[in-house]
């Protein structure tokens, strides 16, 4: 069974992720934010990571890079609502630094899961 890391500092968005996610089959830790999530993953490493953009403590971008730079093999799918440049400009340098696939928020569920379907092939 694949193990999935919900990165996010949305309380209900990441308990609606996660039951999304399980009832598809998923194994599904999650984390406020990304410090509390590199910390997760170095203990014990997921087969996907799903990870907001803008969150307090370490943001996606920051999370991304560092995991990246020392996990290369690590799969990523980055999200977002916004922002004050729009989520946009957020998804694209997160496509740069390393996600295979981002999605703004709201997104509909089955391209999520299509998505999570083909990071983890």
């Amino acid at each position: 069974m694949k193990l999935i890391l919900i990165i996010d500092d949305d309380d209900l968005f990441r308990a609606m992720l996660r039951q999304m996610l399980e009832s598809e089959g998923y194994y599904v830790v999650d984390a406020p934010d990304g410090k509390v999530g590199i910390k997760l993953y170095r203990a014990k490493p997921t087969d996907l990571i799903i990870t907001d953009i803008l969150m307090p403590e370490k943001e996606g971008l920051q999370t991304i890079v560092e995991l990246q730079q020392d996990f290369p093999e690590v799969k990523i799918i980055a999200i977002s609502g916004g922002g004050c440049v729009g989520p946009d400009n957020y998804l694209k340098i997160a496509k740069m630094l390393g996600a295979q696939f981002t999605f703004e928020k709201p997104f509909q569920r089955e391209e999520l899961l299509e998505a999570v379907r083909e990071s983890l092939k």
